[in-house]
């Protein structure tokens, strides 16, 4: 019987060295509730002078991952260098080694997860990655475990903090998309290389791996359809603010027996009274739907040293239990289903459009048939002054993609419309 769970950590930046200190300053507490003591034995760098000086001389510090991977008394391997590679690698030889293993790497999870998963049930070790989903945010051990009998239906979640950050500054002060983007990243909640954020990949990586587990199957990161954030000008948040909306850059995953599973993420317009529409700033949060449980939204920052060490340390303290109880691997993930996906010309949702067009009569008429055309049913047609042109605002009923994009081809030949400049997705469920 172990006396204590030992760690090897790998990377000692701003979540590992988050990890570190919330093991240190808490430790008493979380040997009392996992029920073992949980000791960190060597850390991996490429400072080591740097970690040295920010946390004393308690710790094997290495530049060597054979020197971790390699050491019989460790444990659990965490994995916090971030990117695909070496990361993969270094989980996989470590899982292969019989090490159990915690990650917050969302990368390699939405990507290797169906190679890693395998091998660590082949192996009879646990891999963790609560952290790679909305830092502090639990919501993978609810869907792995807490939900698990539940028939999941949808999950729609703001899981990337930059961009909502950005719509939130460009709706409440009505600010452009360039000047929003700028403040961002002075404030460094933006790189400076925004693309993975602003485009959606970010939380496309975020909502392959949360699809899969509310689905029971393999999700990949090519399965999720991704629209960035980019087109969407300050008019149409003021626009969708008129209509009783807020805009958001969701990730949307649905299932039915008709059609099969989807996942998207795309900028989208809420209720003003949905749960999710009064999620501002950095703030990340998850609204799942159960056949179950009904409706349930988990809330709280998605990043952030110490949020997303919070998640990291719950992982480790799981696994200690489950190495104190024999029991380890026994929450694998090598039981999917069967993929079953929607088509994407199949996928249907209310639409947004705004479009600017030539003011004269007949204008309206020729728009509302090119819809008609396509089967595309009205809710809303309004027409607005932007800066001394002339846009039409429409809001359909809910309508395929397929029939979507063919009402757009027409309208973007019509001699009356001069330019299509905004379409987004309305979750509406009145319009469906």
């Amino acid at each position: 019987m172990k006396d204590k769970v030992v760690v090897g950590l790998l990377g000692a930046g701003t979540v590992g060295g988050g990890v570190i200190k919330v093991l240190e300053k808490n430790a008493a507490d979380i040997a009392q509730k996992a029920g073992i003591e949980i000791v960190i034995a060597k850390v991996l760098g490429l400072d080591i002078e740097a970690m040295q000086k920010e946390f004393g001389d308690k710790y094997i510090y290495t530049k060597s991952f054979a020197d971790i991977v390699d050491d019989p008394e460790i444990d659990v391997v965490v994995e916090l260098i971030g990117r695909e590679h070496p990361a993969k690698e270094f989980i996989q030889e470590a899982l292969e080694k019989g090490k159990n293993v915690v990650t917050a790497n969302k990368d390699v999870i939405a990507k290797f997860g169906k190679e890693l998963f395998p091998i660590a049930a082949k192996h009879g070790v646990d891999l963790m990655f609560e952290a790679s989903v909305c830092g502090g945010i639990p919501i993978i051990e609810p869907l792995r475990n807490v939900m698990s009998g539940n028939k999941i239906k949808s999950i729609m979640g703001i899981v990337n903090g930059t961009t909502n950050y950005m719509l939130s500054k460009m709706s409440d002060e009505h600010l452009d998309y360039d000047a929003v983007l700028k403040e961002a990243q002075e404030k460094g909640y933006a790189e400076s290389d925004p693309t993975a954020d602003v485009g959606g990949l970010d939380a496309a990586r975020k909502m392959a791996i949360l699809s899969s587990l509310a689905f029971n199957m393999n999700i990949d990161l090519d399965d999720v359809y991704v629209e960035g954030i980019e087109s969407v000008d300050a008019v149409d948040i003021k626009y969708a603010q008129d209509l009783g909306y807020a805009v958001k850059l969701l990730g949307i995953a649905k299932y039915t027996d008709s059609f099969g599973a989807s996942a998207r993420v795309t900028p989208a317009m809420l209720p003003i009274d949905h749960p999710l529409a009064t999620v501002n700033g950095v703030y990340n949060a998850v609204f799942v739907k159960g056949d179950a449980i009904g409706e349930a939204m988990f809330l709280g920052l998605g990043a952030g040293r110490f949020p997303t060490a919070s998640s990291v340390v719950g992982d480790i303290m799981s696994i200690a239990r489950n190495i104190k109880a024999g029991a380890t691997g026994r929450l694998g993930m090598c039981s999917y289903r069967e993929k079953r996906l929607c088509p994407p010309e199949a996928m249907t949702s209310p639409t947004y459009i705004r479009m600017r067009v030539v003011d004269k009569p007949g204008a309206l008429a020729a728009i509302a048939a090119a819809f008609a055309a396509q089967s595309v049913s009205l809710r809303n047609v309004i027409q607005k002054d932007n800066k001394g042109n002339t846009d039409i605002v429409v809001i359909t009923h809910s309508v395929s993609r397929a029939n979507l994009q063919m009402a757009i081809q027409i309208l973007e030949v019509l001699p009356v419309v001069d330019r299509i400049c905004c379409v987004i997705s309305v979750e509406d469920r009145s319009l469906e």
